[in-house]
């Protein structure tokens, strides 16, 4: 984890760092990363965006659990920072939850948040 990825914190769950690992070995890709990105949109205004991808680039910040990485660029991340990055399955589904203690609101589905 880079000097810049510590001090703007982000965490990474076991249960995360679990199902990220569980997906690079169904992918046959050790070298797969979950991507968090934030745009604009949603019914908030911001919203999280998951995608798996193999690059890091220049922007990028990386962290890391038990193997499993996730990477962030430096804008997403100033939105991000001091976030829980989980796994939740339960009634509604499984899937990606972020706890952003940045966030002044969310929408219903956890997807969308304002600050």
């Amino acid at each position: 984890m880079s000097e810049i990825a510590e001090l703007q914190g982000l965490t990474l769950t076991g249960s995360a760092a679990k199902r990220i690992a569980w997906l690079m070995e169904q992918e046959s890709d050790p070298g797969l990363m979950l991507r968090i990105t934030v745009s604009g949109g949603g019914c908030s205004g911001f919203q999280y965006g998951f995608t798996f991808d193999d690059a890091v680039n220049p922007d990028d910040l990386t962290f890391e659990r038990e193997g499993a990485k996730i990477v962030v660029d430096e804008v997403s991340l100033q939105l991000l920072s001091g976030s829980e990055v989980d796994f939740v399955e339960d009634l509604m589904g499984a899937y990606f939850k972020i706890d952003n203690p940045n966030a002044t609101s969310s929408c219903g589905c956890g997807t969308s948040f304002s600050v």
